[in-house]
């Protein structure tokens, strides 16, 4: 059976080796995105969460960029009308305030794959992954207070569990740039490697996540992401649940019957 993901013009979507390929591309604008794409990536993304044959999602860029931020310039070209006040406050939380949420919980690993421009919600994304491979020329960049404006999609909640307050405030406040390297040394990018080498070692990384114990990865993903919200006796009792769960998954008696065999273990997902 073949299972259709929601693409557009500037999103494209693939499936293979239980690997969801998102594919940001408008190169023309340095894959900013636009209402659409981002409609069709918040829908792609909760039909990853519901479908069984997609074990690990990667998140790339068509060509040179990443993805460069919002196409506020596409959104006011032309002879569009001028919206009434409060377009933003309405439409952001069925947007990019919609993507970044459902990023952070989806319960599968997500990997991005970072070359040249990450800024804006570019630079979310990453934030919101859980393993970013990133070129050492990459440049990362919240332009937000460049352009007169305050964070939007998760910056200022995201960079601080990130990186320390201290550090998101040199990039939303006083708008550091950051190199691929450097972003390995702020514990941005799980890997820096040269530019060329970005989608082989992404893809390298997504496949053998797909390959791993996807309801173990998924409740752990969970425990640690929701971590920040309870305290430790609240919090070890999720750990019981998760452990509960794991334990009566097919990959657990794969995992056991695997390490009592010395050999290594082929999971299933299940």
């Amino acid at each position: 059976m073949t299972i259709s993901f929601p693409s557009t013009e500037h999103l494209d979507v693939s499936l293979a080796d239980d690997v969801l390929t998102v594919t940001i591309s408008n190169p023309k604008r340095r894959n900013a995105l636009d209402d659409e794409a981002i409609a069709a990536f918040a829908a792609t993304v909760e039909q990853a969460q519901n479908t069984e044959a997609v074990r690990a999602l990667l998140i790339t860029g068509d060509g040179a960029d990443f993805c460069s931020g919002f196409d506020i310039v596409g959104r006011n070209s032309g002879d569009r009308a001028r919206p009434r006040v409060g377009s933003i406050q309405r439409r952001l939380p069925s947007q990019a305030h919609r993507l970044i949420p459902l990023l952070v919980e989806l319960q599968l690993p997500v990997v991005a794959a970072v070359r040249g421009y990450a800024a804006g919600i570019g630079l979310q994304l990453l934030l919101a992954s859980d393993f970013v491979v990133a070129a050492d020329n990459a440049l990362l960049w919240e332009p937000f207070a460049k352009r007169g404006m305050t964070p939007d999609s998760g910056a200022s909640w995201l960079l601080p569990r990130v990186v320390g307050p201290l550090r998101a405030r040199q990039l939303l406040m006083l708008g550091r740039r950051l190199s691929g390297t450097e972003a390995l040394d702020w514990g941005i990018a799980h890997e820096c490697v040269p530019d060329a080498e970005v989608p082989g070692r992404a893809r390298e990384l997504a496949a053998s996540l797909a390959a791993g114990p996807t309801v173990a990865l998924g409740l752990t993903k969970w425990l640690i992401g929701t971590s920040y919200e309870r305290g430790l006796r609240e919090h070890l009792g999720h750990e019981a649940v998760s452990l509960e769960l794991s334990s009566r998954s097919p990959d657990f008696r794969e995992g056991l019957a695997a390490f009592v065999q010395k050999r290594d273990p082929k999971f299933t997902g299940q």
